[in-house]
């Protein structure tokens, strides 16, 4: 299964249909927003993506009750444990030594986080961590989304072209 990361969108509505529309080209199975949506509104552009997804809070993200009621429940707080593909994957945003440890101890596969804005991939023992970087490009100019592989287990950053 393809997986489309994206994280630190922070209102974007132009990233964020950018990126929905290139998930949809790759034909993404699933889609995982790692926090910092920002406002309830910001979730019109994932109304069009053909897949399902989910979402955890950022610190940024103050009205939880309306971007839990506008995403129907598919943004929770972190960490957000699911089962995709028959791997164990684990969602943050702001990615602890404690969440480390669990993840370790707990058997995850894929952890996703995000909060620094930049871009990784890197493989820790049988962990395989990705940050998507930031979709808004706010910080530092670059807006990025990642792009998982559950078959292979590797991942891909990429850089987000808008219109």
């Amino acid at each position: 299964m393809l997986i489309g990361v994206m994280a630190d969108s922070h209102d974007h509505l132009t990233a964020l249909e950018a990126a929905v529309k290139l998930f949809s080209e790759r034909g993404v199975g699933f889609v995982i927003h790692a926090g910092d949506f920002v406002a309830p509104f910001s979730l019109s552009p994932m109304e069009a993506l053909k897949c399902p997804w989910i979402g955890v809070f950022g610190n940024n993200d103050g009205e939880h009750k309306g971007l839990i009621r506008r995403s129907k429940g598919r943004i929770q707080p972190p960490p957000f444990d699911l089962n995709l593909d028959g791997k164990k994957v684990t969602v943050v945003h702001e990615l602890t030594d404690e969440d480390r440890r669990r993840m370790d101890v707990e058997g995850t596969q894929i952890a996703i986080h995000a909060h620094t804005h930049q871009p990784s991939v890197e493989s820790v023992g049988k962990v395989l961590y990705v940050n998507p970087g930031e979709l808004s490009g706010w910080l530092y100019k670059r807006r990025t989304v990642a792009f998982i592989d559950t078959e292979g287990l590797k991942a891909t950053i990429e850089d987000l072209a808008l219109p």
